[in-house]
């Protein structure tokens, strides 16, 4: 295979996922699933392999890591600027104190303290890092019926560092569904 047939396999490829309304940057991959559900749109993601040794160490030293997730709910409005419906910033922090042998978790929503916990399983450290599940953005009754939306999200971690987990600034994620009440 040439380099120019790599060339337009990769831009084919890039383009599918595009087209998908998924951006892939490394092995890191954003799975959003917006639902409609009794009256309110709810929306569950998860960062795939984004829980990397870089991060396990950083933890491990005693480094507070945070992931940060823009959640933007949009209308899609053809040959037009799409329409900010809601939007939330949630940012989930652990941070791994080395006396006790425990993580400490925490998640906002908005700057609102949305839940906390303190645990020593490094599993529930990995999920509550990268995934959430069913978080309501907005009620249905500010949807148009029958139009285009989409859930865009973007993710950063922190420290930034791009050595920490590979990403060059953040990943982007989006996932479109028709309303139809």
């Amino acid at each position: 295979m040439t380099h120019a047939m790599r060339r337009r396999i990769g831009f084919w490829l890039v383009m599918a996922f595009s087209a998908a309304g998924v951006s892939v940057r490394g092995a890191e991959s954003l799975r959003i699933v917006p639902i409609v559900s009794q009256d309110q749109v709810v929306v569950s993601f998860e960062l795939a392999d984004a829980y990397t040794d870089e991060v396990r160490e950083a933890l491990a030293s005693g480094l507070r890591t945070t992931f940060t997730y823009d959640v933007e709910l949009r209308m899609a409005v053809p040959a037009w600027m799409d329409r900010t419906v809601a939007a939330a910033v949630v940012t989930i922090s652990a941070q791994y104190d080395n006396l006790t042998r425990r993580h400490t978790l925490s998640r906002t929503v908005d700057g609102r303290v949305e839940e906390s916990l303190v645990t020593d399983d490094e599993t529930l450290v990995e999920g509550w890092l990268t995934a959430l599940s069913r978080m309501p953005l907005c009620d249905t009754s500010r949807l148009d019926p029958n139009r285009d939306y989409y859930v865009r999200i973007r993710a950063r971690a922190r420290p930034s560092s791009s050595s920490l987990i590979g990403w060059v600034g953040s990943i982007t994620g989006q996932a479109n569904f028709t309303f139809i009440p």
